[in-house]
């Protein structure tokens, strides 16, 4: 008997994702990697896929799954209509700095720069939203490439990587070569010096201030980020939708840097003489652009600590620039003893008491939406994963819940519609064991409903809760800011959305009030699969506790 020493490129290519540890992709089948999709049978024990209902959908929930696991989340989708379809998950990935890998088909190799069918240079398309794009023309490299993908993605800060594949190129056989080794996120130790120069400002220090944000955090940092945090009595807040990197019910917690930053976070950040940034990259949102902090030199003393140092320095120059990944620099300094300026934990604990306040419903009093946010806190267990897009109706979600695990926020900073569901079927599928719920805006809805196919189709556990409030609620907001009453372009008109859900077969009701919300999530909460609750919601409610009037 002849053994066979050669193997199809789709066939190599489908076990160096095995090999990598991936136990699931998410994708839109195409003619132009067929060989891929057939690599794929028979193996659904080990790696499955996700088929999904469009590109969008299946690049946001494969960016969801990356966000949970800190490893490449994998995406497939076809040539020209479905790459750019996808092009709107791989900008979450990379504004999101989140770990992720798009295979795409693409035209033969004897047919490239003739504008061959659905043809189009990757190259040029995503080469400001990855961080590596490139096309894989020799099958005989494809570990080469993969190998490296991956280790761009996790490596600094991650990102998106895209990898173009010439339909007949996955036909060809190759020598069966050395198996790979899995790749694992490089740490970056920070340097004694410098950490030395930062327990001296730390020391010095009357009013700092601990912002956490960014990507490529780790059970293990955010662990040590807490113990640093309470060996020292340093208050924390966190970057735009960035909650999940400490238990909000900590008490060094404080607050949210958001689009709608609180006025008592806006003091804070006016009043600190030491910000310790610890993986934000202090983007538009987070400093309300850019008026929070002055640039280029800051109101303050500025410690910025970031996994590349390309980034240091790019709008605000730091006092001490250290480049570390997150993890390595909170594990060593937790093991500090305490140095932080007398009078620092009390001031904390006026601020925690200052959170604690506008964090109550009681704090927008009369508001409709504020006691249901509010109750999803108290009944939702620590570990749920709670997942959004983007809208006015996410002002009341980062305002009223506390988020308490790591992985339990799934949002985008980007500020992508249509996130929050494909998030909740990235989640449902990585964390079957964990509650998975996506809060979606009527608009933001609408723009990935047609997977309710997907998480109907896979029987998913989780889920929908709709606000529906009849038109695009950010963009009216800003509407009634610029043009008061001249309304154009921001009112929807939506199905029976409970109707629609029933079709699929998911179980769906409409809230009407927080009381009727309270019932309608108790029964989603019993029944097994997908539901769905609609939130009617009063049109006139613009942010929490403002109306339009």
């Amino acid at each position: 008997m002849t053994l066979k020493n050669t193997l199809r490129a789709a066939d190599h290519l489908v076990d160096q994702l095995q090999a990598q540890g991936v136990r699931a992709v998410f994708g839109v089948p195409g003619e132009s990697y067929l060989p891929v999709l057939d690599a794929f049978y028979g193996r659904e024990a080990d790696i499955r896929f996700v088929t999904c209902r469009q590109e969008g959908g299946a690049a946001m929930a494969a960016e969801a799954y990356g966000k949970l696991t800190g490893r490449p989340g994998i995406c497939f989708a076809t040539r020209g209509p479905g790459a750019t379809n996808a092009s709107a998950g791989v900008h979450v990935a990379y504004q999101d700095s989140t770990p992720m890998i798009l295979f795409l088909g693409q035209v033969a190799r004897d047919m490239v720069d003739r504008e061959a069918f659905q043809e189009i240079d990757y190259r040029r398309m995503f080469g400001q939203m990855a961080k590596w794009v490139a096309q894989i023309d020799d099958a005989s490299r494809l570990q080469e490439y993969i190998s490296r993908a991956f280790r761009t993605a996790m490596s600094g800060r991650p990102g998106p990587v895209v990898l173009a594949l010439p339909e007949d190129m996955l036909y060809d056989e190759i020598a069966v070569p050395t198996p790979p080794a899995r790749i694992e996120a490089p740490r970056y130790a920070p340097v004694r010096d410098t950490m030395e120069a930062v327990k001296t400002r730390l020391a010095a220090a009357k009013a700092p201030l601990i912002m956490a944000g960014g990507g490529g955090w780790t059970p293990k940092g955010i662990a040590a980020l807490e113990r640093f945090a309470e060996t020292q009595g340093l208050p924390v807040a966190v970057s735009l939708r960035c909650q999940g990197l400490i238990n909000n019910d900590h008490p060094n917690y404080v607050g949210h840097y958001s689009v709608g930053t609180p006025p008592y976070l806006e003091a804070l950040m006016a009043e600190t003489d030491l910000l310790l940034a610890i993986g934000p990259r202090l983007g538009e949102m987070t400093t309300k652009g850019y008026s929070l902090l002055t640039a280029p030199v800051p109101q303050h003393a500025l410690i910025h600590v970031f996994p590349e140092p390309e980034e240091l320095g790019r709008v605000f120059e730091p006092d001490i620039a250290l480049v570390s990944d997150t993890e390595s620099f909170c594990v060593e300094a937790a093991s500090w003893s305490p140095i932080a300026a007398e009078g620092v934990a009390q001031r904390t604990a006026t601020l925690r008491a200052q959170f604690e306040d506008f964090n109550t419903p009681a704090s927008v009093q009369g508001d409709p939406l504020a006691p249901c946010f509010a109750h999803l806190a108290e009944v939702l267990p620590e570990t749920a994963i709670v997942c959004n897009g983007a809208g006015n109706y996410a002002g009341w979600l980062h305002r009223f819940y506390r988020y308490r695990s790591p992985g339990s926020q799934l949002a985008p900073t980007s500020g992508s519609m249509g996130y929050g569901f494909p998030a909740a079927i990235g989640a449902a599928i990585c964390a079957p064991d964990r509650q998975v719920v996506a809060i979606a805006g009527d608009g933001c809805f609408m723009m990935t409903c047609q997977e309710m196919a997907t998480a109907v189709h896979y029987d998913l556990n989780l889920t929908v809760i709709i606000i529906d409030n009849g038109r695009y609620g950010t963009i009216r907001v800003h509407q009634e800011r610029e043009y008061p009453g001249r309304v154009s372009g921001t009112d929807l008109g939506n199905p029976d959305f409970c109707a629609f859900a029933r079709s699929f077969g998911a179980h769906a009701v409409q809230a009407t009030d927080c009381t009727s919300f309270v019932t309608a999530l108790a029964e989603a909460r019993s029944t097994q699969g997908v539901s769905l609750i609609e939130v009617k919601a009063d049109p006139n409610y613009l942010a929490p506790g403002k109306t339009l009037e």
